[in-house]
């Protein structure tokens, strides 16, 4: 068996354990060993996303022997490519409102644990809803056309109106999505005793209906009492989940920007309503300023096809040109010239048929549990989705969030009626 420890561009990080305190006051334990302790639960975890590191390192926190398996490399999809917004309670009022809101209080208790401003980017942010028209060139027309609570900050000069606050930094934050995923698991390999595998998980193996451990690719066999597939938009090439749910993919464009002058750009996030110079409907990217002095903009989704490899996803040339002359006319600092492009790329999140994340074990295969489906919120959601599903496979059920609501079972159900 191939082990591989990652290579992170960051020293490992050394804290003491603690709780983890949600602001509901409801604790995530860490079970204390004892010399009748028996022999941990053996989880593989496919998927080296943000979802699956979550669970890993929950899990093995919590005692279990966890194997994370990774077809390509960490962080490599989405969980790489995301923005890494936080909203506590954007998801109010929908079936994602609890897992939301626990997860954001688990942000805010790992950036304590471990560092996170200076680990992976974390920090609170005021968010504004703003709308520009493209074919306004005048910068000084943004002022006078400025209405709701308050100013906009001062790099954003160009034709942009209608200012609104819909996040204060006590409801909104972000992180560096693909730094954070990394640090997660650097503190789970290095302390919890994680292994990490990389090759194609092929099937899960199975015996008189219950889970004995996964496949891979090159015919290894990681045997394991309990299998976790978190696999994003690649859960579906699992046959065994085939008739149960349908998985399918978003494409979303993203440019990163690293201005000349970055202490000019100060930690607002912008949602934008944009109006193009040619007409048509609008668009609606959005603008992340992160603490490393960069400039992530996101936006151009459109469903798409999933290749086989992560590393074949490439963005297409005119989303990326729609991106950039959305930070052309946000502000004089995003213009190319005045701002070098470091990276311009896509990505594909996971979508459920129903727009509801998928988590629990898959009905008539026991041991066997999934998580995907988190679509644009599964930086967000995945601490949570990650106690949850920790505590559901080494207890047997979930109190951190109730899962119900996110059964796989509930497919099944519907397509009997």
């Amino acid at each position: 068996m191939l082990l591989l420890t990652p290579s992170l561009p960051f020293p490992s990080i050394s804290v003491p354990t603690k709780f983890l305190r949600l602001k509901s006051s409801s604790l995530f334990l860490i079970r204390s060993s004892s010399m009748d302790t028996p022999q941990p639960k053996k989880v593989a975890v496919c998927g080296g996303g943000v979802i699956g590191v979550c669970i890993a390192y929950f899990l093995s926190k919590n005692g279990a022997a966890v194997t994370l398996i990774e077809q390509s490399s960490i962080a490599c999809a989405a969980s790489g490519r995301a923005g890494g917004f936080l909203a506590l309670d954007w998801c109010d009022g929908g079936p994602v409102a609890s897992l939301a809101r626990a997860s954001f209080n688990l942000h805010c208790s790992l950036a304590e644990e471990l560092n996170g401003p200076q680990s992976y980017g974390y920090r609170p942010l005021t968010t504004l809803s703003v709308s520009v028209t493209e074919s306004s060139l005048s910068s000084s027309s943004s002022a006078s056309n400025q209405t709701g609570p308050g100013p906009l900050p001062s790099w954003v000069d160009g034709p942009a109106k209608s200012p609104r606050t819909i996040g204060s930094t006590s409801s909104t934050a972000q992180v560096h999505p693909q730094l954070f995923t990394k640090t997660l698991l650097s503190k789970a390999v290095n302390e919890y005793g994680v292994e990490v595998v990389i090759g194609k998980a092929e099937r899960v193996e199975l015996a008189e209906g219950k889970t004995r451990g996964v496949v891979l690719e090159d015919g290894r066999e990681i045997v394991a009492d309990a299998v976790l597939l978190a696999l994003g938009p690649w859960t579906k090439r699992f046959s065994l989940l085939g008739s149960i749910f349908t998985i399918y993919g978003i494409k979303a464009h993203s440019i990163v920007l690293k201005p000349k002058e970055p202490d000019r750009i100060t930690p607002h996030a912008l949602f934008l309503t944009y109006y193009p110079a040619q007409g048509g409907k609008p668009m609606d990217p959005e603008v992340y300023p992160r603490p490393t002095g960069e400039v992530y903009i996101c936006g151009m989704s459109a469903q798409a096809e999933v290749p086989d490899d992560p590393e074949q996803i490439t963005p297409v040339p005119e989303s990326i040109n729609a991106l950039k002359r959305v930070a052309a006319s946000v502000s004089s600092h995003l213009v190319e010239g005045e701002a070098a492009v470091k990276t311009e790329q896509a990505c594909i999140l996971p979508c459920s048929e129903d727009d509801v994340p998928i988590i629990g074990e898959v009905p008539g295969i026991k041991g066997c549990y999934v998580a995907t489906g988190h679509s644009c919120w599964g930086i967000l959601n995945g601490p949570a989705t990650g106690a949850a599903m920790a505590e559901l496979i080494l207890d047997g059920h979930a109190s951190i969030v109730d899962l119900s609501r996110f059964n796989p079972t509930r497919f099944s159900s519907a397509r009997k009626k």
